[in-house]
């Protein structure tokens, strides 16, 4: 067996008529190992000898991680967007009204969402602001 780092493929010489320059020879065995952490989740890279060795794939950036943290951002603000337009052109026919505390909570919320990222918290998904616990409850 070999493996070409050029393609990240695996080459068995009695199935492949063309193998590529850079391939290295590995044993059936060795072949097998990396497959199998392959489907873990691992990734194959090349070691200093040149020899393919199995690693963790790299987590997420810091600016994958902030991108992923300012979608969620956006979401949640659009998910409030309703509420709050209900709450301002329906007070008087939505049978769900906010209380003037709710509505004051609510816009606290969105405001904390708006400057999140400015606070130096952005990307950790754990400082992520709170919702009101009865916004869950309302009615789309």
């Amino acid at each position: 067996m070999f493996y070409a780092p050029s393609t990240g493929g695996f080459y068995d010489p009695a199935i492949h008529a063309e193998i590529p320059g850079d391939a290295v020879e590995i044993s059936r065995e060795y072949w097998l190992e990396l497959v199998n952490g392959l489907s873990t989740g691992k990734m194959i890279v090349m070691n200093e000898n040149n020899y393919p060795v199995l690693i963790d794939r790299p987590g997420p950036t810091p600016a994958e991680l902030e991108s992923i943290e300012r979608y969620w951002r956006k979401q949640q603000i659009a998910l409030t967007d309703p509420v709050v337009n209900r709450h301002r052109d329906e007070v008087d026919r939505w049978p769900t009204q906010l209380t003037p505390a709710q509505y004051i909570e609510l816009q606290n919320y969105r405001h904390v969402l708006r400057i999140w990222p400015v606070g130096g918290e952005l990307p950790l998904s754990e400082h992520r602001p709170a919702a009101p616990e009865w916004l869950a409850s309302l009615p789309e």
